[in-house]
């Protein structure tokens, strides 16, 4: 399940960029297109997270705080990339989501592929 939850977010993040990117060039309905596929890429996500977090669960352990952790995390990056590109088709500021969009990136990054014991271990 770990290969679906990384394929699913490495999507998320191409389409996220597509969908700003048709955006800023004035391109609405493809934009809208892309994002609707997205929101269906953010169900493949949840899912996939879903699962994962059943099998932390399974194993017990003392990462469960990092795990919650995470999946808050996870849960910030989708709600601020929806924000994100909500707020930028209507006009308004952006700039706090995307700080918002940075943190959640990097606290999820880091407890995936450097602590929690299901992902690839490649910071340490």
């Amino acid at each position: 399940m770990t290969h679906l939850h990384i394929t699913s977010w490495v999507l998320a993040l191409i389409l996220f960029a597509a969908v700003l990117v048709l955006s800023n060039q004035g391109k609405e309905k493809p934009a809208k297109i892309l994002q609707m596929i997205l929101r269906l890429d953010y169900l493949f996500i949840l899912y996939s997270g879903g699962d994962l977090f059943a099998n932390y669960l399974g194993t017990g352990g003392a990462t469960f705080g990092e795990v919650i952790v995470k999946v808050l995390a996870g849960l910030w990056i989708i709600a601020a990339m929806e924000m994100i590109v909500m707020k930028k088709a209507k006009g308004k500021p952006v700039s706090g989501w995307w700080i918002q969009w940075g943190i959640a990136l990097v606290i999820a990054l880091v407890l995936g592929f450097g602590r929690l014991p299901l992902g690839f271990q490649w910071f340490s």
